[in-house]
């Protein structure tokens, strides 16, 4: 005998009409703009950012049909992803309409402000494909292990999150909703590597090996900086206003200079500044400025152990 669930005769839905008008009623406030219109697809904005990744190295494209140029082939990936992009920064744009933020913006407003935006990132692809050069040159400027650049280019984890990383703070820049934080989490959860998309980072940047490595929303880092893993650029402490809520928006994390060297599960909080030319050791846990050229080592281990009765 077949289960009842398997009849002919029974409806999907039987039983189920109360629990569906629970899970489509939600009653918190925070949450009602939920129910607002389509929101933007996940999927479908992360396989453009893949898509995306991929033109900034053209030359590893499938090879276009016999006779194509492979700049023709370019320009017409380049076309398809400009509308489906387009199409979903447009539902990004509704997100702080939701919930009163702004005045609702006409249709035909947010229709061309959509697509302007996909533009923008798109002329941002040759600036961007230097930067990821020169991010796998310093990977292979700095790791021995590396046999060439391409294939830091290829297969480092770090190269991969700070190429996705330049891609989300062009988003954030363009004050693009929803869609930058999409793309960093992601790069997130594919290398280990959390770099929030509000972080400034600068040109050569290298990141050795990569797992657990944190970098807050208004870190700087200048040029020419290599972090090793478990490295957290974090905030000290967290503002609050007199009802409690935190003050969002403040500068909070540190001030990274050009040329210098932070290793493995140094963690570096609030916003103090690590001076030129300095190299951070390894479990260092700095919250106060140095200057350029420093040299930062954890304490010397005691002898003799804690004595008699000690705290730790």
């Amino acid at each position: 005998m077949r289960p009842a669930s398997s009849r002919p005769d029974a409806s999907p839905a039987d039983g189920h009409a109360e629990l569906a008008e629970r899970l489509v009623a939600s009653g918190d406030p925070d949450f009602q703009a939920l129910r607002k219109g389509s929101w933007p697809d996940r999927a479908l904005v992360l396989s453009i950012v893949d898509r995306l990744h991929r033109l900034l190295i053209a030359e590893t494209l499938p090879a276009p049909s016999p006779g194509e140029d492979p700049a023709k082939r370019v320009a017409r990936e380049l076309s398809e992803i400009e509308g489906v992009l387009a199409a979903q920064i447009r539902l990004a744009l509704e997100f702080p309409a939701r919930f009163g933020e702004e005045s609702a913006t006409e249709e035909p407003a947010l229709d061309r402000e959509s697509r302007r935006l996909a533009g923008e990132l798109l002329s941002r692809l040759p600036w961007l494909r230097e930067r990821v050069f020169e991010d796998a040159r310093a990977a292979w400027r700095s790791d021995p292990s590396c046999r060439h650049p391409i294939e830091a280019l290829y297969a480092f984890p770090g190269v991969f999150a700070i190429t996705r990383h330049r891609i989300a703070q062009i988003l954030y820049e363009l004050d693009v909703p929803l869609l930058p934080r999409l793309v960093a989490e992601d790069a997130h959860q594919r290398t280990g590597i959390d770099i929030h998309p509000g972080a400034t980072i600068g040109r050569e940047f290298f990141i050795d090996h990569g797992t657990g490595v944190v970098i807050g929303e208004t870190a700087v880092v200048g040029d020419r900086v290599t972090l090793y893993q478990g490295v957290t650029l974090g905030a000290k402490s967290f503002p609050v206003d007199a009802t409690g809520r935190l003050i969002k928006g403040l500068a909070r994390h540190p001030i990274v200079e050009d040329d210098v060297t932070i290793y493995a599960s140094a963690t570096v909080l609030g916003r103090i500044t690590v001076g030129r030319g300095s190299v951070i050791g390894g479990n260092v846990w700095l919250t106060h400025s140095v200057p350029p050229n420093s040299r930062i080592a954890q304490a010397a281990p005691q002898q003799g152990g804690f004595e008699h009765g000690a705290g730790i």
